[in-house]
């Protein structure tokens, strides 16, 4: 090909497509000639990932501003399609559509809050910070208050909020491991880490900025494919977007008739597993905690560092504006896919009149079923005759809503290269996140810790085994705290979103809108605010009584404001930044000239 990379990318990235859509047409080939669901669904996620290690080597590099930042040369379009790869986590692929499926109407709050906190990242941050200039979030923090104490804290927060997020997508990967490959879960993530850790580790930012390319093409292909074949067996049309109305009241009217009542739990292998359940339309409590929900996510979202170093990759600051629009065009494509596919898969087990139903038929026939049976053997799915009549009824079949996406071509019977296509749609996921968030951490570890705190005198050779060398031991930790599931994965991306905003939201914000605030205010509100938030967390989890509507989910409803408050009162009380901090604010805010920190520290 002519040209440099960069002027190829939509070459490149063509032919890729088409590799991938012949590979799907040849297992579907070989399905046909009578090669098994198992091999066909290893062969998906081996594929997929060998491609995704083969972008991580040719992308090595040794060079800081590459490592960190991709050089600050990757397109709008391309940027917006690695973002929404970063962002279409373990959370969006895997348990979205299953927090729907079991939650109803008040789980549409985390793509309310998902898709809405970009415009906070547009309108408040992006644009900003990649005018700045800088490599990481706490290397803002760090500059534009000064001191080592800021920069510090920033990390401390960025370490645990990105820690929180990635053992959930680590036991999202270890989930869809354990089903392909027929392991245990507990082996399954030290699969799916691997497979994380071959994609970054050699070339940082700009290994994982064409790895997310690539692994967004896979997840969105993935995730439209069954939805469409569903929606269009069940006679509801090739884009189900639009009329699966139909859907929820087919389904509103088989509840009564199939006994969905109050929800039934058990716990199978130490995991919590559900039974489909009603969902009433709530009251003012219901309203109030879905706006807070909301509002955890939308704020959270626009205080994830992997999120804001991904707009640091722009050539210009223009350039992370348009890609804030494409990553929500992006992001758009499968959160408006979710609640139909959640509608689509309960209707499937529900109706009677599809042949996938298995409400009424016998506990013999449905726990014969291969993928009942396989996914059961992985302590995700059970069937338990507790009345003894012999026949599946509604709180007689227990899984785990992690499992929903991956699940659904089994239930509907779809081809078993479908499966293996989901499969590795969720594994491109999962894999994609957590890329970013142990490259957020180890960057943040090597370059505002030990760079610019430790050893300001290191060599570039130093700083980038240090970070890569961060990045196994860390992901090395996810492992294990994932293998514990501690929470769903959900719960513990809300916590993620949470632990955020409680203490970066408001120092970022004002850092960019309010030349007033100070080291002071900014040290105040972050420690004062994830400590708040925090306390609040353990005390709810543990037992104790919390703010009406104000779960362990949304405990950035308290950290957030005392943040604000803390950093407002203590920058007033404290003596105002220098003149030149203030007109380096007012420059901050000018979208045009060069980058302020626009050199290699």
């Amino acid at each position: 090909m002519k040209g440099n990379f960069i002027e190829n990318l939509p070459k490149i990235y063509g032919l890729y497509t088409g590799g991938f859509v012949v590979f799907i047409l040849i297992m579907a080939l070989f399905e046909q000639m009578g090669m098994s669901a198992d091999t066909i669904g290893i062969l998906f996620v081996a594929f997929t990932i060998v491609i995704y290690a083969t972008i991580g080597y040719l992308s090595r590099t040794m060079q800081v501003d590459a490592y960190y930042v991709a050089g600050r040369e990757v397109p709008p379009v391309f940027n917006g399609m690695a973002t929404a790869a970063d962002w279409m986590s373990g959370a969006s692929f895997v348990a979205l559509a299953g927090g729907i499926y079991f939650g109803g109407h008040g789980y549409l709050a985390f793509v309310v809050g998902w898709t809405g906190g970009y415009v906070l990242v547009n309108s408040l941050m992006a644009p900003y910070l990649r005018k700045f200039g800088c490599y990481t979030v706490p290397d803002f923090i760090g500059t534009r208050y000064g001191g080592n104490m800021a920069r510090f804290i920033a990390v401390v927060i960025l370490v645990v909020a990105s820690f929180t997020y990635v053992t959930a997508q680590i036991n999202a990967s270890g989930t869809i491991a354990a089903r392909a490959l027929q392991v245990p879960f507990g082996v399954g993530v030290w699969f799916g880490l691997a497979g994380i850790l071959l994609c970054s580790m050699l070339g940082g930012m700009r290994a994982v900025t064409w790895t997310q390319v690539a692994q967004y093409i896979v997840l969105i292909i993935a995730y439209l494919v069954p939805v469409i074949w569903m929606s269009n067996v069940q006679g509801f049309g090739i884009i189900p977007h639009f009329s699966y109305g139909d859907a929820v009241h087919r389904i509103a009217e088989l509840e009564p008739i199939v006994g969905v009542g109050t929800a039934a739990t058990e716990s199978f292998a130490g995991r919590r597993i559900l039974t489909v359940f009603h969902n009433a339309p709530g009251g003012a409590l219901e309203s109030w905690k879905f706006v807070t929900l909301a509002f955890c996510m939308m704020a959270g979202t626009a205080s994830l560092p992997h999120i804001l170093m991904r707009y640091f990759t722009t050539p210009s600051v223009r350039a992370a504006r348009v890609s804030v629009g494409w990553s929500l065009f992006f992001i758009f494509l499968l959160y408006f896919t979710a609640p139909a596919l959640a509608t689509l898969t309960k209707l499937q087990l529900l109706d009677p009149q599809l042949a996938t139903s298995i409400i009424g038929k016998s506990i013999e026939e449905v726990q014969s079923l291969t993928w009942v049976q396989k996914w059961t053997n992985v302590g995700m799915l059970a069937v338990s005759d507790s009345n003894g009549d012999g026949l599946v009824q509604i709180n007689e079949f227990f899984m785990r809503p992690d499992i929903v996406v991956l699940a659904t071509p089994e239930i509907a019977g779809l081809p078993a290269v479908i499966s293996g296509l989901v499969a590795a749609g969720g594994l491109a996921a999962a894999m994609s996140t957590a890329d970013g968030l142990l490259l957020a951490i180890a960057n943040a570890l090597s370059h505002d810790l030990y760079y610019s705190i430790i050893d300001p005198k290191a060599d570039t050779r130093q700083r980038l085994i240090v970070a890569r060398a961060l990045l196994i031991v860390i992901g090395v930790i996810a492992a294990l705290v994932a293998s514990l599931q501690l929470t769903g994965i959900l719960g513990a991306v809300a916590w993620a979103f949470c632990f955020a905003c409680s203490g970066l939201f408001f120092p970022l914000v004002l850092g960019v809108w309010w030349k007033r605030a100070n080291r002071a205010g900014a040290i105040a509100g972050m420690v004062l605010g994830f400590l708040a938030g925090s306390w609040y967390l353990y005390h709810v989890r543990t037992g104790g009584a919390g703010i009406p509507g104000i779960d362990h989910l949304r405990f950035g409803m308290v950290g957030m404001p005392v943040s604000l408050v803390a950093m407002i009162v203590v920058s007033l009380a404290t003596e105002e930044p220098d003149e030149e901090t203030q007109r380096m604010v007012d420059a901050t805010r000018d979208p045009s000239g060069r980058a302020l920190l626009a050199r290699d520290h």
